[in-house]
C-alpha cells in the first residue's frame, strides 16, 4: 500500500485526509472507496473532466498522461501543469499529495444547490 495525501476540501474532505491508496487502481477508485465523493460523471470513462485533480506530490511517478486525456485536461478549470483526470492517473508504489479543485466543469452536482 501506499498514501495519498489529499488537501483539505471544502465540501468533500474540510480537513483533508490521509488515506491507504492500491497501487494499480486509479486516484479516482482509490478515493471514491475511501470515502471522498470526487465527481466523476463519466464514470471514469476518460469522458469529462470532473475528476480533475493537481498532483502536488508524487506526479513523476504516474504514467505519462495520453492525447485523449491531455485534450480533455484543456476544457479543465483552474488547469496547472500537474493536473490529471484522476479516473485515468494510476496510483504507483510512490506517495501522492493532491488537490481538488474547488470548482469543476460539470455546474450542475446531483443532490446539491
Amino acid at each position: 500500500m501506499t498514501q495519498i495525501v489529499v488537501l483539505p476540501h471544502v465540501e468533500l474532505c474540510p480537513d483533508g485526509a490521509l488515506i491507504d491508496a492500491r497501487p494499480g487502481e486509479s486516484i479516482c477508485q482509490n478515493l471514491l472507496e475511501n470515502g471522498i465523493a470526487i465527481e466523476h460523471a463519466c464514470e471514469m470513462s476518460c469522458a469529462c473532466t470532473t475528476c480533475h485533480v493537481i498532483v502536488r506530490e508524487g506526479f513523476g511517478a504516474l504514467e505519462a498522461s495520453d492525447e485523449v486525456e491531455d485534450d480533455l485536461l484543456d476544457k479543465a478549470w483552474g488547469l496547472e501543469p500537474n493536473s490529471r483526470l484522476s479516473c485515468q492517473a494510476i496510483v504507483t508504489d510512490t506517495p501522492l499529495v493532491i488537490e481538488i479543485p474547488r470548482y469543476s466543469i460539470n455546474m450542475a452536482k446531483e443532490g446539491k444547490r
